[in-house]
């Protein structure tokens, strides 16, 4: 498909399908981490996509191995990968999906702070730094919300932590030699490295099983299939296809449909706080996803 220079109905469509698609993994990993210690869930996780992609790799005959003035910005990508989902998949374990998704969704204002300081091109406007005022808003209004529902302050800080860490990874692909490399080599050496890492972790969180359902055991393989490996492929298409603005510019959805996945499959209750965080955050998202 050739390059686009703005966002068409098909490219529309497909947005706001990976969009519910993160969403739903929100509720899915929640889910999931009744049968699975969190920990070792998302590093069977790494494992299950990181065998997926190699098979797929070698099918299309994309090399498998890095350019060696990659290999310090992948290792580094591959650490913050492995904290990012201990970080994640724990807060879901102690948090509810729409508080969870509110905070780590909040990920932009963490990478446009740090874009301003270590990106030239990457300055904050006007409309950036209101966003970014507004998200921000958002995000203290979640955290000091405490009443109702399954409140965890540990799991709120763990979201955001995560959150924060995707942004490094960001950051680390923006700012290293991983920026030459292909997408798929990128996310496939972020599997393989966090892998390990967070197999040994999950020694340090507790049983490695809890009550296994093999609706658990689909939820996993949900993740592997649908997120972790084609997933992110399809999300790494995209980019490929129309620009990185406008794609970023649906990131505001994700939140919003993780809020409504919670409330509506696990019957989360959503105060009015959480709303107007909700609110915040979105209307954040956009303006600092403005360009």
């Amino acid at each position: 498909m050739n390059r686009k220079s703005h966002i068409d109905l098909i490219g529309a469509v497909a947005l706001t399908a990976f969009a519910l698609n993160l969403a739903l993994n929100q509720v899915v990993v929640k889910v999931s981490n009744g049968g699975f210690q969190p920990v070792f869930m998302a590093a069977l996780r790494s494992v299950g996509a990181g065998v997926v992609l190699v098979i797929w790799m070698r099918a299309r005959g994309i090399s498998l191995s890095l350019p060696q003035p990659a290999h310090v910005g992948a290792a580094i990508a591959g650490c913050l990968f492995a904290v990012e989902f201990t970080f994640l998949f724990k807060a879901l374990d102690l948090t509810t999906v729409s508080r969870a998704a509110i905070l780590f969704y909040a990920m932009p204002i963490w990478l446009a702070l740090a874009s301003h300081v270590l990106l030239p091109g990457e300055r904050l406007s006007a409309s950036r730094i209101l966003g970014m005022a507004l998200a921000m808003g958002g995000v203290v209004l979640a955290v000091s919300d405490r009443g109702g529902g399954q409140a965890s302050l540990t799991g709120d800080l763990l979201a955001i932590g995560a959150g924060m860490c995707w942004a490094g990874i960001a950051l680390c692909v923006r700012i290293t030699p991983l920026s030459a490399v292909p997408a798929a080599q990128q996310l496939l050496w972020q599997l393989l490295i966090s892998a390990p890492l967070l197999l040994i972790a999950s020694l340090f969180f507790g049983d490695l099983v809890r009550e296994l359902q093999p609706l658990h055991v689909a939820g996993l393989a949900y993740q592997i299939i649908a997120i972790a490996s084609f997933g992110f492929l399809f999300w790494f298409w995209l980019l490929k296809i129309y620009p990185a603005s406008g794609v970023a510019s649906f990131s505001f959805l994700s939140p919003v449909f993780s809020v409504l996945l919670g409330w509506l499959i696990l019957g989360e209750q959503i105060g009015l706080s959480s709303w107007a965080a909700l609110a915040l955050v979105a209307v954040g998202l956009v303006l600092i996803n403005r360009r």
